[in-house]
C-alpha cells in the first residue's frame, strides 16, 4: 500500500511540507508507504477548458501535472497539501488541481476512484476553513472517500518551527495518518474477501438552462 502526499506550497520544505511529513511518517509507522511530491515553484498555468486532454490523455501544457498524472495509478491513497492564500489555496495549487483531476477524468481510465484522499491546509491564522472546503470538492467529485481526523486537516504557524510547535496541529496530521492507513487496510481486506466495488451507472449531465 503506498500514499503520495502532495506538496502544493512553492516552498519545498515549508510549512506544508512539515504538516505532510507528519501525516507520511506515520503511516510508514503504520506499514503504508509514502512519498512527497512537490509541484515547484515555476508557474503553472491554468485550465484551458481546451478539452486536448481527451485525446493526448495528458495535459496540453507539459509540466508538473503530467508528471504528477504519469504515476496515480501506482499509489493507493492521497493527501494534497497547500498553504492558505487570502482564505483559498494559492494560485498554483488550485491551477495543479483543476488540471490533474479533469485531464484524469478526460483519460476515462478512473485511477482515483475509491481511493481515500483527505486534503491538509496550512495558515498563519485565518482561512483554513474556506480551503479545506475548495480542495475537499476534487475528492467529492471524483467519487475518492474522504479520511478525516480529530478536528479539521490543518496546522498554524509563520515557519515549519511554529508548526512543530502547533501540538495540537501536529496531532491531527498523525491521526489522519492512522486513520488513512486503517481505511487502506480495511479496503484491502475486502478486495480480498471478495467485496464487489459498486454497481456503476453511465453518467448522465442536464443542463439548468432546460
Amino acid at each position: 500500500m503506498k500514499v503520495l502526499l502532495v506538496n502544493g506550497s512553492p516552498n519545498k520544505n515549508g510549512c506544508t511540507f512539515t504538516a505532510l511529513s507528519e501525516v507520511a511518517h506515520t503511516l510508514e509507522e503504520e506499514g503504508v508507504s509514502a512519498d512527497i511530491f512537490h509541484i515547484g515553484n515555476k508557474p503553472i498555468a491554468g485550465c484551458l477548458g481546451c478539452q486536448k486532454c481527451m485525446t493526448l490523455h495528458q495535459c496540453v501544457w507539459d509540466d508538473t501535472v503530467n508528471d504528477c498524472l504519469s504515476i496515480i495509478g501506482d499509489y493507493d491513497g492521497f493527501v494534497f497539501g497547500s498553504p492558505v492564500y487570502y482564505a483559498s489555496a494559492n494560485g498554483a495549487m488550485s491551477a495543479f488541481m483543476d488540471r490533474l483531476f479533469i485531464s484524469e477524468l478526460c483519460r476515462g481510465t478512473n485511477r482515483f476512484y475509491l481511493k481515500p484522499a483527505a486534503a491538509v491546509v496550512s495558515a498563519r491564522r485565518a482561512g483554513t476553513t474556506a480551503t479545506l472546503d475548495q480542495l475537499n470538492k476534487y475528492f467529492l467529485m471524483s467519487q475518492m472517500p474522504i479520511v478525516s481526523s480529530q478536528y479539521w486537516n490543518m496546522v498554524h504557524g509563520n515557519t515549519p518551527d511554529e508548526v512543530r510547535h502547533d501540538l495540537e496541529g501536529m496531532q491531527i496530521m498523525r491521526t489522519l495518518g492512522r486513520n488513512m492507513a486503517f481505511f487502506l487496510k480495511c479496503k484491502e481486506m475486502a478486495t480480498r474477501m471478495g467485496v464487489e466495488y459498486p454497481k456503476c451507472e453511465e453518467p448522465i449531465e442536464t443542463n439548468f438552462i432546460r
